[in-house]
């Protein structure tokens, strides 16, 4: 294979941007062939927009069916991504999903399990992964040189969204349209690249949601949670969308000194003896272990969205290991679904979660939705339109 025919599916907002630059030939080794939009009138649209040899289609089945495509590129609402994703495995084709990788890791699982079989590739859309800073700090906890984590604090309250961003469509910032709020939407990425520096995955959690706090919405825009860690760690994670101006600030503190990120940069202090060592050692009483302020050097650029995609297809042609393997969406996904279901049963979630609990609850919460959404179709967009 010299290309890789790639077909979008879902041309919203999202979806449209990724065909924009695959058809101004960005990603190497990569054609847009067929897009999927399940809406006519955006079909229309699409034919009169795309280039000619984009084969526009309003049919799922026929798009499958059409052998002109070797990979998909799913980029619809959040519930219709497992679903779309094991369908196009089924055809022997390659997958690369938007984020988030569902709404419940129930449906997650079997996403993952039908990519296994199906030996294809399969990446998600974490963007947020080709940033050097994130690279360079997962790289000072991997290494071992922040030492033993030992607490992680994230406040990310830099999402702030108006009443008539949610009155903007019907389907937003509900159960059955989005499956969540601002865990769901905006946090994503926060939340997956929290588990990908860090290679930790919390033993329980208790959360505190507030749904519609700010807003007149049914789902949550306000959270605080608290994670507990195998190695006696423990993180704290604080989100909304209703509070301005807001702050996107991390701190991680090893056993070997700390790491905060803001405004775009990291510092780094280093302690010159590891806080262990000078605790076993000192008997000054009052006094704390020498620290150096580290420069660090953050080389190389962003490249977010196209990043990935360039990686997704290197990994078809050149076998490249994938930056994003779609197998982690699940990881993420699960911090997100164990705060919403620590809030709904007011208590400690314990990991790995329950995950038929959970589901059974956010059913509770889409019947009682303000947008009913049947089962196993494709009717709603967090983009506009499918």
């Amino acid at each position: 294979m010299e290309e890789v025919r790639i077909g979008i599916i879902g041309v919203g907002n999202m979806g449209g941007s990724h065909a924009n630059y695959i058809q101004e030939k960005a990603i190497n080794g990569a054609r847009l062939t067929a897009v999927l939009d399940s809406s006519k009138e955006r079909g229309v649209q699409l034919e009169k927009t795309l280039n000619n040899d984009v084969k526009v289609f309003t049919d799922e089945d026929a798009f499958f069916e059409s052998g002109l495509v070797d990979a998909v590129l799913i980029a619809t609402p959040h519930y219709d991504h497992p679903q779309l994703a094991i369908k196009a495995f089924e055809h022997g084709l390659h997958v690369l999903c938007e984020k988030p990788a569902g709404v419940y890791t129930k449906q997650v699982r079997e996403m993952n399990e039908a990519a296994e079989e199906s030996g294809k590739v399969f990446s998600m859309m974490y963007n947020q992964r080709t940033n050097p800073l994130y690279q360079k700090l997962r790289d000072l906890i991997q290494s071992g040189e922040l030492g033993e984590i030992r607490r992680i604090n994230w406040l990310i309250t830099n999402w702030y969204r108006s009443q008539s961003y949610y009155d903007s469509g019907g389907w937003r910032a509900t159960w059955a349209g989005e499956g969540g709020g601002v865990l769901i939407n905006q946090c994503p990425h926060q939340l997956d690249l929290w588990q990908w520096m860090t290679g930790m995955m919390p033993t329980r959690m208790r959360a505190f949601c507030n749904f519609g706090k700010y807003r007149d919405i049914e789902v949550e825009d306000d959270v605080t949670a608290y994670a507990e860690y195998e190695n006696g760690a423990t993180a704290v994670f604080i989100t909304t969308t209703g509070e301005a101006p807001g702050t996107n600030r991390l701190e991680i503190a090893g056993d070997r000194g700390k790491v905060v990120v803001e405004n775009g940069k990291m510092d780094f202090w280093r302690l010159r003896v590891p806080e262990p060592e000078f605790n076993r050692e000192y008997k000054g009483g009052f006094g704390s272990p020498e620290c150096w302020k580290v420069e660090v050097p953050i080389q190389g650029q962003e490249t977010a969205h196209q990043g990935i995609t360039q990686n997704f297809v290197d990994a078809i042609l050149k076998g490249t290991s994938l930056l994003a393997p779609g197998a982690e969406g699940i990881k993420g996904l699960t911090l997100s679904n164990a705060m919403q279901l620590s809030a709904w049963l007011d208590d400690w979630v314990a990991f790995p979660i329950d995950e038929d609990l959970y589901y059974k609850h956010l059913q509770e919460k889409i019947a009682s939705s303000t947008v009913k959404k049947e089962s196993n179709s494709v009717t709603l967009n967090v983009e506009g339109t499918y």
